[in-house]
């Protein structure tokens, strides 16, 4: 075993024939789809919101994959909805789902469906679950994440990686620390035009890379939804929800679906799409374990409304080695635009562009340089949580990703650009800076322990 995971824990022992009970207790899952029991990866998720209740629905059509377990703070709630419309999310509904496909799979397993939990540290100390996967609020990444990695889990965490910048680095690290396997939610990266754009990119198709923009959507104008202050709904364990961050008034304008329109849960719909867009942009300059060297916001416009205090209107541009430069902002077409001295390629998750449109077609050889070829980004992590390779988007890369924008809100705050040492992940010779970047307060009694 390259790893002391669960999954190779109980896979050792299976195969040793020293386990004394199956992978699976009797009367939860399975066995119909030819599996055998030490194939079997087992896996929990932690947040079943929308995003959640998406990446549910793509992990157990996987055919190796028992979902054995379950966590939320909220039984069911309809996202912004109002009460009954819509899709229902939360813990009953997912759980349902699960016990209702696996009863579907094989009617006659006397499935009882996952086990439900309301606090994440139970789920993760479960011995039996090989995959931790994390798609709550931003707010909440880390310390889900750090608690599976440390119970020997690996993980699947939604972007961005994490809310505050020391929590990635704590991130990438403890994954390093651990050996574990890491999966970001920055699917795009196992889409075809994003990795065509970038093999062209690094190819040299458009010669010598000048500029590119990085397009992302406007921030929130306005409360985007009732402002009214109420007491959360009895079902909800809102000072669990809140966890580490401050307990600001119940409001639904702040709950779900729009909570990240306050950076005491998110950093707003910047740092929410920069693990999208930005992450194909280093990726095509090889910046994957690197950064900027120069970042400036510009132009920050905040909607007028003390409900939230995310932009509205930004812009961030940044200066990389090589003299190449970006511009991440809301002003540009939504996706990403490389300018060479030779020609130029859009990329979006509708379209691919470019200054020759032979490039974009399927049948084309893009050239030497190939970039990881993903085509499914949940089966990719399941592939290497048995291989023990490296995912299409590791946690560092994810941090890497992101780190501009947290830069960024340094220097709006500052009022200046900042001179960023990406090796040292640091930024030079400006002590203020560095200090709001890396100073946070969790609520008590939560701690990041880095």
């Amino acid at each position: 075993m390259s790893k002391n995971t669960a999954f190779g824990r109980r896979r050792f022992f299976q195969v040793a024939g020293l386990a004394a009970a199956p992978l699976i207790l009797s009367g939860r899952v399975w066995g119909s789809d030819g599996v055998v029991p030490s194939e079997r990866i087992t896996v929990g998720v932690v947040g079943v919101g929308s995003r959640g209740t998406g990446e549910l629905g793509r992990f157990i059509y996987e055919p190796d994959v028992q979902v054995v377990a379950l966590c939320d703070v909220d039984p069911m709630h309809y996202r912004d909805k109002e009460w009954g419309q819509g899709i229902p999310y939360g813990l009953e509904p997912a759980a349902k789902q699960v016990k209702e496909y696996y009863e579907r799979k094989d009617s006659k397993a006397g499935v009882s469906g996952p086990d439900t939990y309301t606090d994440y540290r139970e789920l993760c100390a479960r011995d039996d679950i090989d995959v931790v996967v994390v798609a709550t609020p931003d707010h909440w990444h880390a310390l889900c994440t750090l608690e599976a990695l440390r119970n020997g889990k690996d993980v699947f965490c939604e972007k961005p990686l994490t809310h505050l910048f020391p929590e990635g680095q704590a991130i990438y690290r403890e994954v390093a620390k651990q050996k574990a396997v890491f999966q970001t939610g920055s699917q795009q990266r196992s889409e075809f035009c994003f990795r065509r754009a970038v093999e062209l990119v690094l190819n040299g198709h458009i010669g010598k890379v000048k500029h590119i923009e990085v397009g992302l959507p406007d921030g929130y104008d306005k409360p985007m939804g009732d402002t009214t202050v109420t007491d959360p709904p009895e079902c909800l364990d809102y000072d669990l929800w809140c966890g580490p961050s401050p307990k600001l008034p119940y409001m639904r304008a702040r709950h779900h679906r729009f909570w990240r329109g306050h950076t005491a849960y998110g950093g707003g719909v910047l740092m929410d799409f920069i693990g999208h867009h930005n992450d194909i942009a280093h990726w095509s300059i090889g910046m994957d374990n690197s950064g900027p060297t120069r970042v400036e916001a510009i132009n920050w416009e905040f909607p007028k409304t003390d409900i939230y205090d995310t932009p509205q209107n930004y812009e961030i541009q940044c200066e990389y080695p090589g003299g190449i430069t970006s511009s991440i902002a809301n002003k540009h077409t939504d996706g990403i635009k490389w300018y060479g001295e030779d020609g130029w390629i859009y990329a979006s998750r509708q379209q691919l562009k470019a200054s020759d449109m032979r490039w974009t077609e399927e049948a084309y050889d893009p050239g030497a340089t190939k970039v990881y070829k993903s085509n499914h980004h949940e089966r990719n992590l399941l592939d290497c949580v048995k291989s023990r390779k490296a995912c299409i988007a590791p946690a560092e890369t994810a941090h890497r990703s992101v780190t501009p924008g947290h830069l960024g809100y340094v220097s709006h705050r500052l009022g200046h650009a900042l001179h960023w040492d990406p090796a040292k992940e640091e930024v030079m010779n400006d002590a203020e800076a560095n200090k709001l970047l890396n100073t946070f307060l969790y609520r008590e009694p939560w701690k990041l322990e880095k």
